[in-house]
This record gives C-alpha cells, structure tokens and sequence, in this order.
C-alpha cells in the first residue's frame, strides 16, 4: 500500500484524532473510509457546513447583558406579560 502525506493544522489534527479515538477509529482509517466514499458516490460524501459565525458586537452585548440579569449584576426590568391581548396593549402603548 502507498502512503500519502497530507498536511493538517496542529489543532484541527488533535480534535480529529480525539474524535476518531472515541470511535475506535484511525486517522489513517478515517482517510480511507471518506476517499472510497468519495470514489463510489463520486461526490463528497458529507454535507458540508460553514462554522457558526462569532456573535457582532450587537449579540455580543446583549449576551454579556443577559447573564448580568441572570446573575442579579443589573436589574431585569424585562416586561412580562400572561396573555397575547396584554401583550397587544404593552405593544400599542409603545406605539403611541
């Protein structure tokens, strides 16, 4: 059998392997598997995903502003309403 060399960020290696270990699985092995995958379907054989992007500034804010809430740092003065028609009212005086 031919060897390949094929190169791997540090991190993502490590993760990879991690992973496969927990499946009783080579890194090596996991190569093969996916390439003869990608030869029977003649397409790549996974759905492929962009990572989540990080949170803007916007998010970011308001997530540092809810776990303050959670954590009694800031008053939660978030309105809370037991029906749709007391939500309707809330929403119509904000309006007005």
């Amino acid at each position: 059998m031919a060897t390949t060399t094929i190169t791997l960020d540090d991190d993502v290696k490590r993760e990879t392997t991690e992973i496969l270990n927990s499946l009783g699985m080579t890194l090596s092995g996991y190569f093969n598997l996916a390439a003869r995958q990608l030869c029977i379907k003649r397409r790549v054989p996974f759905e492929i995903e962009a990572p989540d992007p990080l949170p803007n500034e916007l998010t970011r804010k308001a997530m540092i502003e809810a776990e303050a809430r959670e954590l009694g740092l800031i008053p939660d003065d978030t309105p809370s309403f037991k029906d749709a028609d007391a939500i309707m009212a809330f929403l119509e005086k904000e309006e007005a």
